[in-house]
């Protein structure tokens, strides 16, 4: 596994979002997502167990 605190990648990321579901359409291959944005959600979440990636897009292989 790498270490997304120190991996250095180009401007193509989102910065300061690490990101380790390597299935995703938006994974660097790395450690980083390269959406545009991403929402999380849902509202009534009370803890980060309760959220989810509502921008995770199957990678297609």
């Amino acid at each position: 596994m790498n270490d997304c605190t120190t991996k250095r990648c180009g401007d193509k990321h989102i910065k300061g979002i690490n990101c380790s579901v390597k299935n995703c359409t938006y994974h660097d291959g790395e450690c980083y997502c390269t959406a545009e944005h991403i929402n999380v959600g849902p509202s009534s979440a009370t803890s980060s167990s309760d959220t989810i990636c509502a921008t995770f897009k199957p990678e297609n292989r």
